[in-house]
Order: C-alpha cells, then structure tokens, then sequence
C-alpha cells in the first residue's frame, strides 16, 4: 500500500521571502497601530481609562525622615491592552479583578516602556461594583476551600490569577511553577479532554444525520472555538496565546498534508504572534513557552523511531533537563524535590481534568488533603540565580544543535553538569 508523504511548509528560497516578506509588512503595521495608540496615551498630561486589576499586594518603604510608609501597589490592566503598575492607598480593600475607571499621569513614558509594562502615578475616579464573571467563578472556588491559600492555588490554576509571593517561591523550589502558570500544557490537556467529551456524541449524530460531514473539522472547530473563550476569558495570557495560535496552525498545516512537528511549524507561529501582537517581543512568558515547544519538537523529531512508550518516558526527562538553565536564571530556586517535577508533570495530565470536573460539581475540596502536604513540605532550597552567561551559553548549543550532532552531544553534557553541580551545593 502506497503512503502519501507529507510536504513540508518552506519547500523553496522564493518560500522564505515570501514569508519574510510578509512577516516585515504585518510588524510594521503592528507596530505603526501600537504606536498610534502610544501617541494617544501620551498626548496630554493625563488620560481617563478603564481598567482591571491583575494583582494588588501592600509594600513599605523607609521615607527621608525615617519613618515607614505603607502603601498599595496595583497592576493594572487597560481595555486598550497596556499594562502598568501604580500606587493607591493601603486601606482600599479587595481589588483583586475588579473594575476601576482612573486617572493616570502617563506623558514622560518611552514607547518602549509602553510595550512592555511601565509605572504611572493615578487616580481612582470610580470602583465598579458589579462583578465580573471571572470574579462570580474566583468566589464561586473560594466556596469549595477551608484554606485560602489552595483557592489561590487553584484560582491561578483555572484564572490565571497571580500566586502569593511566598506559594509562588514554594512551587518553583519545587520546580513545578509551570504547573501553576497556564500555558500551552494546560492548553494540550483541555484539547484532549474537549477531544473525547466531543467524540462520542458526534459519532452518535454522525452515523445517523450527516455522514458526509468531516469529523476531524468539526471537532476541531468545537475545540478551537471553546479555547477562543477560555483564552478570552482569561486575557489571552502570552504563553496560552502561542499556544492557541500553534493549534490553529498545526491543524491548518495538517488539513493541507503538510508537517507539523517541525520547525518550521515553530518558527510559522512565532513569527505570525510578532508580526500581530509586537508586545510579546519583550514578554519573558512567552520565550519560557517557545523554548519549552522548540526543545519539545527538537525531541520528537530526532527520535520519531523510538517507540512511543520510549518517546512517553524520555520527553519529560528532556524538558526538565533542557528548561533547568532556564529555570535558575530566572526563578533561582533549586531543591532536592526540584527533579521530581519530571514525575509531578506526568501526573498533572490526570489531576487538572479531574480537578476541573470536581469544581464544576462543587467539590472541588476533594483533593486539598495531598495538596496542602505539598504546600506545607520543607524543601530545603537553594537560592542561586544562574549568571545570564550560562543561559546565553545554552541558546547558542541549542540552536547549534539544530544542525550538528557534536553541538547536541554538548548541550545535553552541559545541561547535566549544571544539574549535578545544584545538586551537589543543594544536598
């Protein structure tokens, strides 16, 4: 029986310049727009907006005169799309997700600081009152826990709401804040479970009403359209938004008998999120989410002979070993229990389905027993933020490796050092 082999995206020169092309003239329309957008921002002294609150948190500075002032820092989110931080009073209570229409002093910022997330003195005019949905479904969580600190857990789980300080330097000692943090795991997990929730009423209806229909389109709209929502619920998140778009491109490549586990897949869906959204150029969330999928497609692609219960065993090892110089140059927390984040990810796929259904039925406590063990476990950490050397040192092997078998040969010798030498000063 004769297979029809898949062509790939880029088969020609004339294919790269097309692209780059094209690439060039949707950043520069991009970046024209988000500028237009800054000039407006910044044409007077002070603008009026409507914003959300992303996170709240008190903090206290030594004043000149030696006395302690405390104060509230916000992080604000505006519905023309930038992000800023400012201050308000101590005693302003419960901002978490709400609505606010303020004032703020914005004029002397860059345009790149604008692009990325800058400070801005401001007034609250007005708090709205009426709440949002994602905070009828934060208290809706809250209902289901005795302890605040597993409904923060799991409202940063389900709402990408940001963790306590202190839970959040908990779970990287642990080496498992990507479990915490939405992404395109997260992502993965949702579309399978749509996927078999999907399957077996279609195939019901299908065989009797329109068999001429294509199951694969048609769960793949359902799946995509149900993720557009949750991706919008949430306010697209960086690394849910690369996610998303490579599922679209994935299957748009597939439709078409095109390769998807390729680099080429990788670099289509970069280069289409920059050109379209300029903003994840200096977004941290977002590289963490294209280095995990590069060194994930990196994988597959070198053992697609392996078996899949070999490729099913080794990918996580892989990851773990790769994301480590990641991991400490940006979190730098390392502990013995660091490495069992290989076997805490494998388990994830079973627990976040199940914890989604247990919410949904209000019984969401169920599991909060083994979580508060792992809340409560002494980790014994390291704190060691890797010099930004060593990480540009694994860039430089990574994309080498891309292209020379010595150059993958030195990079998995090189990531196992690091790992030996936390190992070696944690234990």
């Amino acid at each position: 029986m004769q297979t029809v082999e898949k062509v790939t995206l880029f088969s020609a020169k004339k294919d790269y310049f097309f692209f780059v092309g094209l690439f060039f003239t949707l950043l520069s329309f991009s970046l024209s727009y988000e500028y237009y957008k800054y000039k407006q921002l910044t044409k007077f002294d002070s603008q009026l907006s409507d914003v959300t609150v992303v996170k709240a948190y008190n903090k206290t500075k030594l004043t000149k005169n030696g006395k302690i002032k405390s104060y509230k820092v916000l992080k604000l989110k505006s519905d023309d799309g930038f992000v800023f931080y400012t201050v308000a009073k101590k005693n302003l209570q419960n901002l978490q997700n709400k609505r606010l229409h303020v004032e703020l002093w914005a004029g002397n910022i860059s345009f790149k600081e604008y692009l990325k997330v800058f400070f801005a003195f401001s007034k609250i005019l007005k708090i709205y009152e009426k709440p949002t949905l994602k905070q009828k479904t934060a208290s809706f969580i809250d209902t289901q826990h005795t302890s605040s600190e597993i409904a923060k857990l799991y409202k940063a789980l389900f709402l990408a709401l940001p963790l306590p300080t202190s839970i959040q330097t908990h779970f990287s000692n642990l080496g498992i804040s990507h479990l915490i943090a939405i992404s395109g795991f997260h992502l993965g997990v949702l579309a399978t479970l749509l996927f078999f929730l999907f399957k077996y009423p279609y195939k019901f209806l299908q065989n009797r009403y329109f068999p001429y229909r294509s199951y694969k389109r048609d769960s793949f709209a359902f799946i995509s359209l149900v993720l557009l929502g949750y991706l919008l619920f949430l306010d697209s998140p960086p690394s849910l938004l690369r996610a998303y778009v490579m599922l679209v491109v994935g299957f748009v490549l597939y439709d078409r008998g095109m390769h998807i586990i390729s680099m080429q897949t990788l670099l289509l869906t970069v280069f289409l999120l920059l050109a379209l959204f300029p903003k994840l150029l200096l977004s941290i969330g977002f590289w963490l989410s294209v280095s995990g999928v590069f060194y994930i497609f990196w994988f597959l692609i070198h053992c697609k002979a392996c078996s899949k219960l070999t490729q099913f065993l080794l990918l996580p090892f892989w990851v773990y070993l790769m994301m480590l110089p990641f991991s400490m140059a940006i979190f730098g927390n390392f502990s013995l229990y660091h490495p069992l984040s290989i076997l805490w990810t494998t388990l994830f796929t079973l627990f976040y389905p199940l914890a989604i259904a247990l919410h949904v039925i209000g019984l969401g406590n169920l599991l909060d027993v083994p979580l508060a063990y792992l809340l409560h476990v002494n980790t014994h950490a390291l704190q060691h933020t890797l010099a930004k050397v060593y990480l540009i040192i694994e860039v430089l092997l990574s994309l080498a490796a891309v292209f020379s078998k010595k150059a993958l040969y030195a990079l998995l010798g090189y990531t196992l050092l690091l790992f030996v030498y936390f190992i070696y000063n944690v234990a």
